[in-house]
């Protein structure tokens, strides 16, 4: 999740969730609710919510990483997060948000998420050294599959994208941002928790379209207006048996 800081998360986790706010869906806490404070002055950070019976063992952070030039290679943080699975085993988080094309000079932007992708990708391949099997990195990293500043996490490591697994249903639109035509939020799996994943798919109904959308999606019943949407970035969602 994109929030603020942990009682911002508590409060959506205690107050919103319980109201069940999608039709037929049962309405369910998580617990725990956890959130380090990254790098964004504006108080944009990343953290998770699980359910019960998957507790968060240890976290570390990266908020004090530095790169080539000195300064902080992430805006926000490359947290890592230790999720211990009902069967004993654990399961390695690491929650992005990199750079984005929004604002500024594109190459700027361009070397900054290429910086950010280079070391998620030590980091990534440093806990695969250290024993790691099972390990996802999620997240919203502005940019597509083809472009030269993610190769370094999407080529250099043997990190699997969800969205090309065979289980994976997306009717077509394989974009997460808005109408979908760019692909720019990625959960990306480990070989032995890709090889481990029995369904997948995006979820679009809280994401706003207007009436000139081809092959529209269902959206939430409550969503009138662009402005009610619950996010502009489709929600990408496995299930994996581990």
């Amino acid at each position: 999740m994109e929030v603020e800081d942990r009682p911002a998360l508590q409060r959506f986790n205690e107050d919103v969730l319980p109201f069940g706010f999608v039709a037929g869906v049962a309405a369910f806490r998580y617990r725990p609710a956890m959130l380090i404070d990254g790098n964004d002055d504006r108080g944009i950070d990343v953290g998770p919510l699980t359910r019960d019976g998957f507790a968060i063992p240890r976290m570390r952070s990266h908020v004090d990483d530095l790169d080539p030039s000195g300064g902080p290679p992430f805006s926000r943080d490359c947290p890592e997060y230790e999720v211990r699975l009902p069967a004993g085993r654990s399961l390695l988080v690491l929650v992005n948000h990199f750079k984005s094309k929004g604002f500024g000079s594109q190459a700027d932007n361009n070397a900054k998420r290429r910086a950010q992708a280079e070391r998620v990708a030590t980091i990534y391949n440093a806990r695969r050294a250290d024993g790691w099997k099972r390990i996802a990195v999620v997240g919203d990293l502005n940019d597509t599959p083809d472009s030269a500043p993610l190769q370094p996490l999407l080529n250099g490591t043997d990190l699997q994208d969800v969205s090309e697994h065979p289980a994976c249903i997306h009717n077509g639109r394989t974009g997460t941002f808005k109408t979908s035509k760019d692909k720019i939020d990625y959960v990306l799996l480990s070989p032995e928790v890709f090889g481990a994943v029995t369904s997948a798919g995006l979820n679009r109904s809280g994401v706003w379209h207007g009436p000139r959308v081809k092959n529209p999606w269902p959206m939430l019943d409550t969503l009138t207006k662009e402005a009610e949407a619950a996010s502009d970035h489709a929600a990408i969602w496995a299930d994996i048996a581990i």
